[in-house]
């Protein structure tokens, strides 16, 4: 007999519990005082029985959104979550809270599978975690047709959206929710969506009469920095070293091959670094990601595969050595960095190469014209935004439909405001060459014709002779590569779409050509050793007032986690041990009035840190 098959011989009554306000929930179960802003709305919204649409960044407080309803409606809350890494971390820190939260997945043995079904229908779970995938199954939608439901919450919704950056054709059944189940609340919630994708978010999972919700994509603790690439991983390596010695981060670069060289990069020159890509094996990524939650100061060298839903609250860097290929993913990726409010770097270095080889993709696709102008859009801004000369933050936050009113003063526009050059006629000498040589070279060959270089290869072709051999001496190769650069990512040259890396006059060249038009171009800054009184690192460092005890702390934490098997920071955030420090409690009394010190956690851990706290030296 299917020992799943009898569901009508189970109890699906939830046992009854006090009425709670989610302002009670917040505070006792979660340690906090105060809803951010929207959160306290979006929970109103949701535990009125209404459906919501909410956009907000990462480290916002997404989860607690749909985590208090779940818990004070009655019924258990359904969270559709597409990664498996993900579900499991947010179910522990729940089951840390004391909340009664599980997940169904395929690393589950039958039993255990069998034994959360049988809970969740006899109403003993406030929240259980499943994938798209494993939900649109018949057998589950019938389970779940027979258990008490609270709600459907819809993480990562963007996946739905075939113009987001990160399409998953699972989530488009996701739409039959509101044909089966229309009397459960439904919320979906993403960090990154364009006017386009939240309108198609909201069309295909039926919430376009729904509430949104729709907060500010700001994230001030992060510093956006872009750097022309010259030597790469050298770049790295320096941007490690001066500001981010001994922190966690994430290192994204476009392809496996690189990954794998750039961890190992690293491990030579001393750092925890590890690879993470589709090519290793499940069991060698499953581990790799497991010690970059679970220790710390481990960096992970990552194709885009790696991060969606990483709860890391303590990443303080995060680097790309490629160009991402829209604004979407670039905001996601780099909002991985800093979850916890403190200060945290986005960095970047990109090139001319990075820029052909994404069009070259793109244009080789097998993607209608449709498909390709709306790519060619993201690629655009993407490109605008490295070669901005005002404030990245800014025109970050426009492309997203927000308004920062002034300059942010945390990007390296604004801490070190870009020269500009009146680049015409440089541009003019450049384009000419690209098309006196036939339109057939890449961006070497033609510098090397622009500065008058006597070698075989231009001999052969004749090019000593042309109008334009020679006439850019002025330049050397490396400001020469800037000004190709600027003018591939401005769309005055493209890369032929058959490959080789030949560079294409583009119609948009033609009013500068005539000298109808002239161009300001951006001057790439000499490399210069960073400047420590501006480090992310130095200044957290400087909030340490007392680091034997922070160590002391975090030991104590590390211990604790790897006895249950958790990540560390499941027991308590970096922000709650720098307020333990600060504030040194004298009881448990003292101890609960600590931001993300609830009443289980209070309980399990409260004795356990006065003790710690009470070892310490005393203070003068």
């Amino acid at each position: 007999m299917d020992q799943y098959a009898d569901f009508d011989s189970l109890s699906t009554e939830k046992p009854v519990t006090p009425t709670v306000s989610p302002e009670q929930v917040l505070h006792q179960v979660f340690g906090y005082e105060t809803f951010r802003p929207l959160q306290g709305d979006i929970v109103h919204e949701l535990v009125d029985g209404g459906n919501a649409l909410v956009l907000m960044p990462t480290g916002g407080g997404k989860s607690l959104c749909y985590q208090i309803p779940a818990m004070v409606r009655p019924g258990t809350g359904i969270v559709i979550s597409p990664l498996i890494a993900l579900m499991q971390d947010q179910v522990a820190a729940l089951n840390q809270l004391g909340v009664r939260a599980a997940f169904l997945n395929s690393s589950m043995a039958p039993e255990q599978a069998w034994q959360t079904e049988n809970t969740l229908l006899r109403g003993e779970l406030d929240l259980l975690y499943c994938a798209p995938e494993r939900l649109l199954q018949p057998r589950m939608l019938e389970l779940l047709e027979s258990a008490s439901l609270s709600l459907f919450a819809i993480d990562e919704a963007h996946c739905v959206s075939q113009w987001g950056h990160d399409f998953r054709s699972d989530y488009l059944g996701l739409s039959m929710l509101a044909e089966r189940f229309p009397a459960i609340p439904r919320i979906a919630l993403t960090a990154t969506a364009d006017e386009r994708t939240r309108k198609e978010i909201a069309e295909r999972l039926s919430l376009t009469q729904a509430r949104h919700f729709i907060s500010g994509f700001d994230r001030p603790n992060i510093q956006y920095r872009i750097a022309p690439k010259t030597n790469a991983n050298t770049q790295l390596l320096d941007f490690i070293r001066e500001e981010h010695a001994g922190d966690s981060g994430i290192v994204y670069c476009l392809s496996r091959n690189k990954v794998d060289a750039t961890a190992r990069l690293l491990q030579q020159k001393g750092y925890n670094a590890l690879p993470y890509h589709a090519g290793l094996a499940a069991g060698e990524r499953a581990e790799n990601q497991e010690r970059f939650l679970r220790e710390d100061g481990v960096i992970v060298v990552a194709t885009i595969a790696f991060g969606m839903g990483i709860d890391k609250p303590d990443v303080r860097f995060v680097a790309h050595l490629d160009l991402p290929k829209s604004l979407e993913a670039y905001y996601q990726e780099t909002g991985r960095a800093g979850r916890d409010g403190n200060p945290s770097t986005a960095w970047m270095v990109y090139g001319l190469q990075d820029v052909i080889k994404l069009r070259q993709m793109l244009e080789a696709s097998q993607g209608n014209d449709h498909f390709k102008r709306v790519e060619r859009q993201k690629m655009d801004a993407m490109l605008g935004l490295c070669e901005i000369t005002s404030c990245r933050r800014q025109a970050l936050l426009r492309y997203f439909g927000d308004v920062l009113e002034k300059p942010c003063g945390n990007c390296d526009t604004c801490l070190t405001p870009p020269e500009t050059w009146d680049g015409t006629e440089a541009v003019r000498k450049a384009l000419s060459c690209v098309y006196r040589t036939g339109q057939r070279f890449g961006v070497n060959y033609v510098i090397d014709v622009l500065r008058g270089a006597d070698n075989d290869r231009i001999r052969q072709a004749g090019h000593q002779a042309i109008s334009t051999w020679g006439i850019g001496t002025e330049l050397s190769a490396t400001q020469w590569k800037s000004v190709f650069r600027q003018l591939v990512a401005n769309g005055y040259l493209r890369a032929d779409p058959e490959g080789y890396g030949a560079l294409v006059l583009t119609e948009q060249c033609r009013s500068v050509l005539r000298g109808e038009a002239t161009l300001e171009l951006r001057k790439d800054p000499e490399r210069k050793a960073s400047r420590r009184t501006s480090r992310p690192g130095a200044e957290r460092s400087q909030h340490i007032a007392d680091p034997v005890g922070w160590e002391a702390l975090r030991a104590k934490r590390k211990e604790l986690a790897d006895e249950q098997g958790v990540p560390p920071f499941v027991i308590f955030h970096d922000t709650t041990l720098h307020e333990l420090l600060e504030r040194r409690p004298a009881d448990l009394d003292e101890m609960s009035q600590v931001s993300g010190v609830g009443a289980a956690k209070l309980e399990r851990y409260g004795k356990t840190f006065l003790d710690t706290l009470n070892s310490l030296p005393k203070e003068d």
